[in-house]
C-alpha cells in the first residue's frame, strides 16, 4: 500500500555488560539445558547485528521462533532464556514471600546484624523464623527449593570486570549502524587460541562401558598457534589462517584478505582492542582503501560476531582430537571450512549446528543434554 512504512528487522536491544558476558559464558561454558544455549545464542548473535534469517540458519530453528525470543528478551532481560512452567497444587508462599527470602540470601548476613559472612540454609531459615520485621516459617528444603527457583546457588566468590571505555556506547552504536544498514558490506575479524598439539577430550559414538580413548601427553614442544579469522556477515562465510603469534603484520593481511573479498566501495570490519591492530601500518592502509574499523569496547567481546562462530571450530576440529602434527591440525581445520561454507544450508548442517555451539564438558562437567536435578 502506498504510504505505508517499511517494518525495521526484529533486533535484539543492546546488552549491558553483564548480559553481554552471561551470554558468552552460558555459549561457552554450557550452562542450563540445550534450549537455554540455543536461545542466548539467538539474543547474542541478534545483539551483535545477524539477521533473523542468518540466526534461524545458525541454529536450526523457524524465524519465527527466533523473533520470539529476541521479542521475549526485549521485554524480559536474561529471564527470556528461561521457560515458565504452570500447573500444580496452589501456592502457600506468594511472590512477595519468595523475593524477601531471595533478597535476604543475596545480602550478606552482617549486614542483617548476624555474626558470620555467609548463610547456610539452617542459618537462614532460622533468621527467617525469628525476624521481627517479617517473620516466616519455612522448612529448610522449601528455602533451599525457592533459592534453586531464583536461580540462586552457593558458589565461590569471584572478580569481575566491566568495560571502562570511555567511547562504550559510542562503539556500540557505531557497531549497530553498520550492521544494520550495510549488511552486506560488514565483516568481523579475531583471534581464535591458542592452539596446542595435544589430545582434546570431547564426546564420539561409542560402544557403552567403553569410550573412545585418548593418550595423555605430559611433553608439548610444538608451541601454540593462532587461528586469524575473518567473517562475512552478509554471505555467512568463515575463513581465515594459522599464525605463530598475534602482530600487526598478521592483522593486516587479514584486513587485505576481508578487502580482496569485498574489492568494490566502502566496507566496515568489526574487531577487538589488541594492539595489533591499530599499529600506524594499518590506520595508513584502511584510510587509503576505504576500510573502517569499528572497534569494540574493552571487556565486550561479545559485541563481535565471530564470537559465535568459533564454537563449531572447537566443537568440530578441536574436540575429539589427537594431532599429531600443526600440518594435519591445520589441514583439517581448512577442510572443516570449507565444508562448512558450502554446505551452509544443508539438512545435516543445520542439524549439526544444533550441537556445534555447545560444550561437551562444562566446568561442573555435566552435559547440555542431560536435564539437571530438580528440587525434591
Amino acid at each position: 500500500m502506498e504510504g505505508a512504512g517499511v517494518a525495521e528487522p526484529v533486533r535484539a536491544r543492546r546488552l549491558s555488560d553483564e548480559e553481554g558476558q552471561r551470554l558468552v559464558q552460558i555459549m561457552r561454558r554450557g550452562k542450563g539445558s540445550s534450549i537455554r544455549v540455543r536461545r542466548a545464542m539467538m539474543i547474542q548473535a541478534s545483539a551483535a547485528g545477524t539477521p533473523v534469517p542468518a540466526i534461524a540458519r545458525l541454529v536450526a530453528a523457524d524465524e519465527d521462533t527466533v523473533r520470539d525470543a529476541i521479542h521475549d528478551f526485549n521485554a524480559r532481560g536474561l529471564a527470556a532464556l528461561d521457560h515458565k512452567w504452570a500447573g500444580g497444587r496452589p501456592r502457600l508462599i506468594s511472590g512477595d514471600d519468595e523475593a524477601f527470602i531471595v533478597v535476604t540470601a543475596r545480602t550478606r548476613p552482617r549486614k542483617l546484624g548476624c555474626p558470620f559472612t555467609h548463610w547456610s540454609i539452617r542459618k537462614l531459615a532460622a533468621y527467617l523464623a525469628d525476624n521481627p520485621d517479617r517473620r516466616m516459617e519455612v522448612g529448610r528444603e522449601r528455602v533451599r527449593q525457592i533459592l534453586h527457583e531464583h536461580r540462586i546457588s552457593f558458589q565461590r566468590t569471584r572478580t569481575w570486570k566491566e568495560s571502562k571505555d570511555p567511547d562504550k556506547d559510542a562503539k556500540l552504536d557505531r557497531i549497530g549502524q553498520v550492521t544494520a544498514a550495510f549488511p552486506e558490506r560488514c565483516f568481523a575479524f579475531d583471534r581464535f587460541g591458542p592452539l596446542s598439539i595435544r589430545p582434546c577430550h570431547g564426546s564420539t559414538w561409542a560402544e557403552e562401558g567403553k569410550p573412545d580413548r585418548l593418550p595423555a601427553t605430559c611433553h608439548r614442544t610444538h608451541g601454540i598457534r593462532y587461528f586469524h579469522g575473518c567473517y562475512s556477515l552478509g554471505d555467512d562465510q568463515l575463513w581465515g589462517v594459522v599464525r605463530e603469534r598475534k602482530g600487526g603484520d598478521h592483522s593486516l593481511a587479514a584486513l587485505k584478505s576481508i578487502r580482496a573479498a569485498r574489492p568494490d566501495g566502502p566496507i566496515y570490519v568489526i574487531l577487538d582492542n589488541l594492539s595489533a591492530n591499530k599499529t600506524p601500518a594499518i590506520r595508513a592502509w584502511v584510510r587509503k582503501n576505504k576500510v573502517e574499523l569499528c572497534f569494540t569496547p574493552t571487556q565486550a567481546s561479545w559485541a563481535d560476531p565471530i564470537e559465535a562462530r568459533f564454537g563449531p571450530l572447537r566443537t568440530f576440529v578441536t574436540a575429539s582430537s589427537n594431532h599429531p602434527n600443526r600440518t594435519v591440525q591445520t589441514r583439517e581445520r581448512h577442510a572443516y571450512l570449507r565444508w562448512r561454507n558450502a554446505n551452509a544450508r544443508h539438512p545435516d548442517v543445520l542439524a549439526a549446528q544444533r550441537r556445534e555451539r555447545a560444550r561437551i564438558r562444562s566446568e561442573r562437567r555435566q552435559r547440555w543434554g542431560r536435564p539437571r536435578p530438580q528440587a525434591a
